[in-house]
């Protein structure tokens, strides 16, 4: 199976009342096991990844994993750089066929955000890869990219949709309140932004910082008109949180089987999978999502 549009999942989500689980992966393992259970709930997936795990792996054994694993699913599989600052990696991973790119220009000021996304969505549109545009601050580090500033930068709706058409983004992904990692406390949410957002344009907003929302709150989130939800904290708890626990077992047993942790690692992150397809009503959906 080819890799999903990025952009045409979160359209039909829309249009269905329901939001794409997008998730970070960092490696074969996560990779399979989200797939796996994305499969089994047929739920159309967005597989992500940072900048660090990229640099790490390399985009074409990333992007090879994830073909493996798309080639022996029934669902929708897309695969997604997530918050990439870096121009040189945004280029490799549009080199080596991925659905699409986050070009996070938050750090920049407002004319060089706009020029430098235009540019990002040329190079991206050139080779079918779409592009998600985040030109404002949300709050958190997520893997050495971000700022725990509310304030560095954050513009009108009507600028944000301004720049977003102008510049051909594909999705877009605003300040709702939301912040990476998780909440030291209750978070101030946007829900009426993106009702706002939704009034204003087509293109599909994306939620940032879902870990640790309600499902009330998801619920808000979607039924204002957010498509693409991300979740990367969730998944890397329960990775590692698996490994310890398998790990401090083998350690008592004196039994060290690396498979078995492997298998206890991936039923942790399809775990996560199968929670969110339910939370975001994406179960099922699958049929009605459309590939590039």
């Amino acid at each position: 199976m080819a890799f999903a549009s990025t952009k045409q999942l979160a359209l039909d989500a829309r249009a269905g009342g329901y939001a794409v689980p997008a998730v970070n992966i960092v490696d074969g393992i996560s990779i399979a096991a989200a797939v796996r259970a994305a499969d089994a709930a047929g739920s159309p997936i967005i597989l992500q990844t940072s900048v660090k795990t990229v640099k790490y792996f390399g985009a074409r054994t990333l992007a090879d994993a994830a073909r493996a694993a798309a080639d022996e699913a029934s669902v929708p599989v897309a695969l997604h750089l997530d918050h990439c600052p870096d121009r040189a990696v945004i280029t490799e991973a549009i080199a080596h066929g991925w659905s699409s790119v986050l070009f996070d220009a938050s750090d920049r000021d407002f004319e060089t955000a706009r020029a430098e996304t235009a540019e990002v969505t040329a190079e991206a549109h050139a080779a079918g890869v779409d592009v998600e545009s985040e030109i404002e601050n949300i709050v958190g580090v997520e893997d050495g990219v971000g700022s725990d500033d509310p304030n560095v930068h954050y513009y009108s709706d009507e600028a944000l949709v301004g720049v977003a058409a102008e510049t051909q983004t594909d999705l877009i992904a605003p300040a709702l309140g939301t912040a990476h990692g998780l909440y030291k406390a209750s978070p101030v949410l946007l829900v009426d932004r993106v009702r706002s957002l939704a009034a204003l344009t087509d293109i599909p907003i994306v939620l940032h910082g879902g870990t640790g929302l309600s499902p009330e709150e998801f619920a808000a989130f979607i039924d204002a008109g957010v498509s693409k939800i991300n979740i990367s904290t969730q998944l890397k708890l329960a990775y590692m949180h698996s490994a310890r626990d398998h790990l401090a077992e083998a350690e008592r047993s004196g039994k060290w089987e690396p498979v078995k942790l492997f298998d206890q690692i991936g039923a942790a992150v399809g775990e996560v999978i199968t929670e969110n397809a339910t939370l975001f009503r994406s179960a099922g959906k699958a049929a009605a999502a459309v590939t590039a």
